[in-house]
This record gives C-alpha cells, sequence and structure tokens, in this order.
C-alpha cells in the first residue's frame, strides 16, 4: 500500500466511515443494547455509579470511560468463540435489514471501487462485527480499518478505539499517509481525517455540524444528502 501511494500512478485513496455514513446508526451500540436487553442484570453495578457517571458523560473523555466499562460489563464471562459468534450473529441480522443502510452511500461506495480507486473503511465499529456486515452485503473484499477488542481473564477490553486521530494513526501503520483523495463521514468526530484530505464530504449535517466543518475545511468540504 505505501509503495502505491507513492507512486505517481497510484489509484486514488478514498476513505468511507460506517455508522452514520453507510450504516442508519451505530452498529456496536445496536449490538451492545442486544445483550443489555438479554441481560439486564449486567447493567446492575452501575446504579450505585449514577451519581458519578452522570457528570462523567458531559465530557468526552468520561463519556468514552462509561463506553470501555460498559462494553467490559455486557461480555463479562463471554470467552473468545462465544463472543464471535455472537457478533457474527448479530452483524448477519442487521446485514439482512436493508432499511438500516444508506442505499445512496452504499452505491457511492461500489462506484469508487468500480472505479479501480483504493476503498477503505475506517471505522470505530469493532472490526468482527464490522467485517461480518460488508461480508453480508458483498463487500468482503474491501479492506477495512476497525476498533479492536483484547480478551482477558474475566471479560473484554478496547484495545484499540479507531476514533478520531487514531484513524489517521491506523492508516499511517499501513502506510497510507495524507493526504488521501476522499474523505467521507457524518461525523465531527472524523474532522482530522476530513482535513486531511483533497476533498471532504460530511454526510447529511445538522447547521452546527455544517457551520464547524465548514471553518475547518473551507472550498474543500462538499455535503452530500444520503438516505
Amino acid at each position: 500500500m505505501g509503495e502505491k501511494q507513492s507512486s505517481s500512478i497510484r489509484p486514488a485513496i478514498v476513505l468511507f466511515d460506517f455508522g452514520g455514513t453507510l450504516v442508519h446508526g451505530d452498529a456496536w451500540a445496536m449490538f451492545m443494547r442486544a445483550r443489555y436487553r438479554r441481560a439486564w442484570w449486567r447493567a446492575l453495578p452501575l446504579i450505585p455509579l449514577l451519581p458519578v457517571l452522570i457528570p462523567m458523560s458531559l465530557f468526552r473523555r468520561g463519556r468514552r470511560a462509561i463506553v470501555r466499562g460498559l462494553v467490559r460489563l455486557a461480555l463479562f464471562g463471554i470467552g473468545e468463540n462465544r463472543y464471535r459468534a455472537l457478533a457474527e450473529d448479530f452483524g448477519r441480522k442487521l446485514a439482512r435489514d436493508t432499511r438500516l443502510f444508506s442505499r445512496a452511500g452504499i452505491a457511492e461506495l461500489r462506484r469508487h471501487m468500480h472505479a479501480g480507486e483504493c476503498v477503505l473503511i475506517v471505522t470505530a465499529c469493532e472490526e468482527t462485527l464490522a467485517r461480518t456486515i460488508l461480508d453480508e452485503l458483498g463487500l468482503g473484499a474491501i479492506e477495512l480499518i476497525a476498533s479492536k477488542l483484547a480478551h482477558g481473564r474475566l471479560s473484554w477490553r478496547i484495545a484499540m478505539h479507531c476514533i478520531g486521530v487514531e484513524k489517521a494513526h491506523q492508516l499511517a501503520l499501513r502506510g497510507i499517509r495524507p493526504p488521501w483523495d476522499v474523505a467521507i463521514s457524518d461525523s465531527l468526530a472524523d474532522l482530522p481525517l476530513l482535513a486531511a484530505a483533497r476533498e471532504a464530504v460530511l454526510v447529511n449535517p445538522d447547521r452546527r455540524m455544517l457551520k464547524r466543518a465548514s471553518a475547518r475545511l473551507g472550498r474543500r468540504l462538499t455535503i452530500a444528502e444520503w438516505d
């Protein structure tokens, strides 16, 4: 990949976000909610901590700490084979619901692929879940960079959260360095990725998002209204 990028005839590099861009919503959050619906008792340890957790949720770092704790509780006592089976089963079920996916977004993804461009999905979604969904959608050949879990003695932890500046770091580890040709996302968390692109595409932004993105990206910003 690094050699292709350094070549004057390398294919264009096009980066897609996943949740909110190709998927209506957050697939990983859907999976977590499903885990808690099936085993509501896993959330009981959080009840005494609510006076602390509520103020924490007001800050980005606090929200990320809460997410890490929720993941540990949701997957407590689940082994590696069982986790993979659960994630794959959930991913296949999601992929069968066509209403959950952006038709325009998937069509744009396929257009870039058919043009022979180097297309990658860079997402905060967990790798097994995201890969299963892509496989079910017939997009198994696409390169995926996603968050990773690590299994401990009793539960799982987020080993690499592919969000914000971490996305650019993960791309660099694969020899893909800015500027990339196109970056497409629905989230301001991806401003570092969008800012490093020759063309930045913001999907379905509200006014606040558009104002912040425009201030950072200027004329490189394109707006996409996707169903």
